[in-house]
């Protein structure tokens, strides 16, 4: 994914309010623990006499056959209350300035004393976020949205993507996107982009991000409502809510993913098949539909087509940046240092923005007691890194190399 924002001027406003960290949201999951689950009932039948269809897949699925599946289009993450404007009106004058505006309505939802935000990991709508105060990222950016629009400031949703998570035994992975906001308050001596995340201690100027849509940032909202049923054993909540992810935006792959979960630990794998290989047609590169096809296959004795995926995963993986940096990380953890090295010499021709990639490639050679290829490394990680405190920590370093090569840990 590629950053279209413009090269302006941006500042980085998020938190919690009680310094603790927003965690990052979780839009697919990988779960080869989930999809294993036992099938509590005998699915129904599926003929195997024509091929699985979308409207077979959204309107027709047997895994809800005879049960009432809500109607969720008229949900509106981004509605307002009567209380919720009075207490805008309380901190922003609207008749300021946009930059006026837009600092008075952070410090009514942030300030120490105002709203007093508390993190927890449900998903709510900029109402539910309101009245009870609490929520996950999602949850809090589905409410400034809401208000900042309300105060006529240009708001909108922004993906961003977080470097995945791949597990221990590297068989599988949590693929993550971030929401932020992403504010325009116009040329000007104060004007700019602006981005309001809620999750500051994790976000990287680094990391690839776009603007999106309101039905993108719908669809989003929905698949975390359907991950958080599935999890709780809701199947009805859970297809309906992974149904109107889709629906709000059918090329929104994690929803066709989960839906594909979802019907796989109900026991119809036909229709989780077609949920994934969906996902594959959208991004070919889907790593989490390959994993889980990967896995289907493998339980239904399909070994040779089961293999094919794996290997397209760790291709894949092993062109990720990211990936390579972790594997770097372990090797320096393991004193392999010339290992590691070379990990990061990839990851740094794939991606050479990211100023944790530089800092490990300079204790590495540090270890390796090349001090000057260290402190090269060091002061190129110094230049790169957004944070003053990440400037700070590297410039510290490099002293310390400078000085007397001391352990910069």
């Amino acid at each position: 994914m590629r950053a279209d924002t413009a090269k302006a001027t941006r500042s980085h406003l998020g938190g919690n309010g009680n310094g603790k960290p927003m965690t990052r949201i979780l839009l697919i999951l990988v779960a080869n623990l989930m999809v294993t689950s036992c099938v509590t009932t005998p699915p129904t039948p599926i003929k195997d006499d024509g091929p699985v269809t979308v409207t077979m897949l959204l309107d027709h699925n047997p895994m809800v056959s005879g049960k009432q599946v809500p109607d969720l289009s008229g949900v509106d993450p981004l509605a307002m209350t009567p209380e919720m404007i009075e207490f805008v009106d309380q901190y922003v004058n609207r008749s300021h300035g946009h930059t006026a505006r837009l600092r008075r309505l952070l410090y009514a939802i942030m300030g120490e004393g105002t709203f007093d935000l508390v993190y927890d990991d449900t998903t709510r709508t900029a109402i539910e976020t309101f009245e009870e105060q609490r929520g996950n990222c999602l949850s809090f950016t589905n409410m400034f949205v809401a208000m900042a629009r309300n105060v006529g400031l240009d708001a909108r949703f922004q993906e961003v993507l977080i470097p995945p998570d791949w597990s221990i035994e590297g068989q599988s992975f949590i693929f993550s996107q971030h929401i932020n906001v992403h504010v325009d308050l116009g040329s000007g001596y104060l004007g700019g982009d602006q981005i309001i995340d809620f999750n500051m201690y994790d976000f990287r100027d680094t990391y690839d991000r776009e603007i999106i849509s309101d039905n993108r940032a719908r669809a989003h909202y929905f698949n975390n409502i359907g991950v958080e049923k599935m999890l709780a054993g809701d199947t009805v909540l859970a297809f309906a809510n992974f149904r109107q992810s889709i629906r709000e935006d059918d090329t929104f792959t994690p929803a066709w993913a989960n839906l594909g979960i979802l019907n796989r630990r109900e026991g119809y794998e036909k229709l989780a098949e077609f949920a994934y290989l969906k996902a594959l047609d959208i991004d070919p590169v889907n790593l989490v539909a390959m994993s889980n096809l990967a896995s289907l296959y493998e339980q239904q004795g399909k070994v040779e087509l089961a293999e094919q995926y794996r290997s397209r995963v760790r291709s894949h993986r092993m062109h990720n940046p990211y990936f390579r940096y972790l594997q770097a990380r372990t090797l320096f953890e393991e004193g392999d240092y010339d290992g590691s090295i070379k990990h990061l010499e990839y990851a740094i021709r794939k991606k050479n923005d990211d100023d944790q990639f530089y800092s490990l490639m300079s204790l590495n050679y540090l270890m390796k007691g090349n001090r000057e290829e260290a402190q090269n490394w060091m002061k190129q990680a110094e230049k790169i890194a957004e944070k003053e405190s990440d400037k700070q920590r590297y410039h510290n370093k490099f002293e310390m190399m400078v000085r007397d090569g001391a352990n910069p840990d």
